[in-house]
């Protein structure tokens, strides 16, 4: 062989390295709403070759030399899925988008009334069934590593080559899973709502597709017609070998049929790229083709490999590495260079994502449950929820790949690896039951799914897993014998008395027969909660009713609380459009909705997408209570007639306008009524701002005229004189400018101004004053340009800096100004402007009335002031085309400036 073992780790880091520049380019593409081709059918087929992991890559061939066609049905199962199993996909994928899941964990919590319970124990099986399949990767590709490593006839055997120490094998084995945990951690958790996809990851594993699709076709067609002479004699050697002897096994087939199409839907990285990747439910039509047409051609040269290798190589030549050894044996180092590159490709995709997703269950459904009990105040605690879903999320990455390596390590690659692609499958296959029974089946309750789950876990680890160690390692060797304490009908391998099985289709037919009994069981005799009922309700006939509210009962909830708590999770800027969004449709201005059930219902399922569904709805349920189920709830978990749910939908629309119009004139009455006492105020105020500087000014006339004033006191009165003045020009000029604004007789000179040079003026126009406040500038959008009249804008931020010195009582005040970006309705970039203070800020009951004339917080009968600032404010902004409007949940008094960019 000419390839050095160090060529071949270059062609290894150069591979990583573009795969890492289109998981890149791919994520700014999707940033910038570009997305276009990344949502595209053929995407989101390609990604599901991750199900076509090293094992499939290498070991098929394996497997055919082994065991004959007995192969097929790895391919089988998913096909079969595809084109026969539409109803369940599709139901699948509309749960998942509807409800804002993030794993099948948060699946089985959410529909069996977002127990966290079950979401953990699906995550306990789903990272120890998946653990071993990782090494399993790790173990092909130090292998494959091993082939080029070792010299001459020791590249073709089985096992270790000598030529090559163990201690080489585990350190390529720990780069490589340090390297894919650097790739998951940095392209899996940009986005902490995993409903935003991870277009850089799947665009990464949708070329890792085509590289190991390619490179098993090249080395297919070489071996057909570049060594066998075409498909004559390939037919005629397959003929002449003992794959041909094969026999048909029809329990075996069936069994294995079943593991894999029960994987497929099962496996946390298929879940990931079939449910929670979708972006689009139409891509299903496309993949339901075409995907079982990849699987097709990734197995079309399977068997003529298998049989070319038993031919040509020596006796006892590892089998699972003929897709490699079979090239460097004719001499072909590129074809096997490629051949390893395919290989690489189908165990790093596979542990990507099953890594990505791993860490979301984990994150969602162990970590999170714990801080939230562990945390005085839940959700009300006041630290960054955001670092702690990221920060273990990124930490679960590497734990899961640690638990790989360390199982890789402690197997030593022994029959225990071999077989254990099939072993996971069983473990993950346990969550079929409560998967189907919970999309199909209304009477499927927590306590069934819960009972299932456990009864299958338990015969699985029971019957395969520990047993696959070998004998003495997990389980004595006189248990596995024997039975434990001499029960023989407790043997592993003969559970209940069952002799002569297969121990693979043994272990199938136990733990899937106990789980399903469990499920059924458990749920005849227990009896679902309220949001159990109605969440098995939805997702049951998830395509005749649309997602329906689950009936929150408020209590004493603010609404402030709820966005200081949405902050956290989904961040500030998301968080405001969310609230802000929801206080428009129900008629409010602002960024504090009434705490509906309708709107709390909607804030669950925008915190399920970033925590999962049992985090969200704990989170929501410690400040607002319990829920309560409606009407419209009742009759759905009922099933009642479509024309009793129609009328009851018109009537829930007729009666939630009803209320949105009394909230409406509530809202408003209440506002006439601040505002006449307001009035009655200012009436009473503005008297007394004018009679003051007029008494003043009378009253040092007077004392002028005297003849013996004279010097320094003369100078003194006209300097009261000209103050007292000035003050009453002031209050003249803002109503007179409130009134010319009000008329829309003001003519704006506008200009293109840069917005930092606009703040730098209102910032210099109000250091004189001297408040003693401290200025924070933050954000680079301040150096971007717009179109306004800049004095006038500078007016708005005059009043406001003036405002935070004037009113924020802080021991050591301080004013943060942050410029940033947003987009409106329309799409349209908007420049935002938060003027936040470390004050005490302003009571909500105190938020809508702040920007009416004449209203002040303070004393009404103090001088300096007639309320009219902010209500001056108001109208320029409205004159230029933006907005300003109170920041609620910032700690002080917020204000946010909006207005066009550009």
């Amino acid at each position: 062989m000419s390839l050095s073992f160090n060529l071949l780790l270059t062609v290894c880091l150069a591979y990583a390295a573009l795969l890492f520049l289109v998981a890149f380019v791919a994520e700014k593409r999707a940033a910038a709403g570009r997305a276009g081709w990344l949502r595209s059918p053929l995407v989101y087929t390609l990604s599901l070759s991750i199900y076509c992991t090293a094992w499939t890559f290498y070991g098929a061939v394996g497997y055919a030399a082994r065991s004959g066609l007995e192969f097929v049905t790895i391919y089988l199962g998913p096909t079969l899925v595809m084109v026969g199993w539409w109803a369940v996909l599709r139901k699948m994928v509309r749960i998942g988008r509807t409800q804002r899941i993030t794993s099948i964990a948060d699946l089985i919590s959410s529909r069996y009334g977002k127990s966290a319970f079950l979401g953990g124990l699906v995550t306990l099986l789903a990272v120890l069934g998946t653990t071993p399949y990782i090494a399993l990767q790790l173990q092909s590709v130090t292998l494959s590593f091993a082939v080029f490593a070792a010299q001459g006839d020791q590249a073709f055997a089985s096992g270790l080559p000598a030529a090559l120490p163990a201690d080489n094998l585990d350190a390529t084995a720990l780069w490589v899973a340090a390297g894919l945990a650097l790739f998951a951690g940095i392209f899996g958790t940009r986005n902490l709502d995993v409903n935003e996809r991870h277009h850089g990851v799947v665009t990464a594993i949708a070329l890792e597709a085509v590289v190991k699709l390619v490179a098993l076709l090249a080395v297919g067609i070489f071996v057909v017609w570049g060594i066998a002479g075409g498909p004559g004699a390939i037919f005629a050697q397959i003929e002449a070998s003992d794959i041909a002897g094969w026999q048909l096994v029809p329990g075996r087939w069936i069994g294995l049929t079943f593991l894999s199409a029960a994987a497929f839907l099962t496996l946390p990285r298929m879940f990931q790229v079939l449910v929670v990747e979708n972006s689009d439910e139409r891509h299903l039509a496309t993949a339901s083709w075409a995907f079982p047409l990849y699987l097709f051609a990734m197995s079309l040269f399977v068997v003529p490999i298998a049989v070319v290798g038993l031919g040509m190589l020596p006796a006892g030549a590892n089998s699972d590495l003929f897709v490699l050894t079979v090239p460097l044996a004719a001499d072909q180092d590129m074809l096997a260079l490629l051949s390893f590159l395919g290989g690489f490709s189908s165990a790093t995709s596979m542990v990507i994502v099953a890594a990505i997703a791993l860490s979301t269950m984990v994150s969602n459904h162990v970590v999170m449950p714990i801080w939230l009990r562990m945390v005085r105040g839940g959700a009300t605690f006041s630290g960054d929820v955001r670092h702690v879903v990221l920060v273990s999320r990124r930490l679960s990455i590497a734990g899961v790949l640690a638990l790989g390596y360390l199982y890789f390590r402690l197997s030593g690659g022994g029959e225990a690896l071999a077989a254990i692609g099939l072993i996971s499958f069983v473990g993950v296959a346990q969550v079929l039951p409560a998967l189907l029974g919970g999309i199909f089946w209304r009477g499927a309750t927590r306590g069934g799914a819960a009972g299932g789950l456990l009864a299958g876990f338990i015969i699985w680890c029971w019957t395969l897993f520990l047993p696959s160690f070998g004998p003495g390692a997990a389980i004595s060797a006189s248990a596995i014998a024997q039975g434990p304490f001499g029960i023989g009908w407790l043997r592993p391998g003969a559970l209940f008395g069952i002799e002569g099985m297969d121990p693979l289709i043994h272990a199938l037919l136990w733990s899937m027969l106990l789980n399903t009994a469990g499920l059924l069981i458990g749920s005849l005799v227990s009896f679902p909660s309220p949001v159990e009922r109605l969440q098995g309700a939805e997702f049951v006939n998830i395509f005749r009713y649309p997602a329906g509210a689950r009936g929150w009962t408020p209590g004493t909830v603010q609404s402030e609380d709820l966005l200081v708590m949405a902050q956290r999770i989904l961040g500030a800027t998301e968080a405001q459009a969310l609230f802000q969004n929801a206080a428009a449709v129900q008629g409010k201005s602002g960024y504090l909705p009434e705490p509906s059930p309708d709107f709390l219902e909607r804030l669950e399922r925008e915190l399920a997408g970033s925590v999962g569904a049992a985090t969200a709805h704990a989170m929501l349920g410690q400040l607002a209570g319990g829920t309560a189920v409606s009407v419209e709830e009742l009759m759905r978990v009922a099933d009642e007639t479509a024309q009793i749910m129609e009328y009851s939908a018109q009537l829930e629309a007729k009666s939630s306008e009803l209320e949105r119009t009394a909230l409406q004139l509530r809202e408003a009455n209440e506002k006439l009524t601040a505002l006449s006492i307001q009035k009655d105020a200012f009436l009473s105020q503005i008297s007394h701002e004018l009679r003051t500087p007029m008494t003043s000014i009378r009253a040092f006339s007077e004392i002028l005229r005297e003849p013996n004033v004279q010097g320094d006191e003369r100078m003194r009165f006209s300097g009261v004189i000209h103050d007292e003045a000035q003050r009453l020009t002031r209050l003249l000029d803002d109503l007179l400018d409130l009134s010319v604004l009000e008329n829309g007789q003001v003519t704006l000179n506008r200009q293109r101004v840069m917005l930092d040079d606009v703040l730098d003026a209102a910032l210099a126009a109000t250091r004189p004053r001297g408040d003693g406040i401290t200025v924070i500038r933050q954000g680079a959008a301040g150096r971007r340009f717009v179109t306004t009249d800049p004095d006038r804008l500078a007016q708005v931020f005059i009043n406001l800096i003036a405002n935070a010195g004037k009113y924020c009582k802080a021991e050591r005040p301080e004013l943060r100004i942050q410029t940033g970006t947003e987009t409106d309705g329309a799409g349209g970039a908007m420049l935002c402007v938060d003027f936040i203070d470390n004050g005490s800020g302003i009571p909500p009951g105190s938020q809508s009335m702040i920007f009416e004339k004449f209203t002040r917080l303070g004393d009404t009968h103090a001088a300096g002031s007639a309320g009219l600032g902010l209500a001056i404010c108001r109208e320029i902004m409205e004159r230029l085309g933006g907005t300003i409007a109170y920041l609620p949940g910032q700690g002080g008094g917020a204000f946010r400036v909006r207005l066009p960019a550009g």
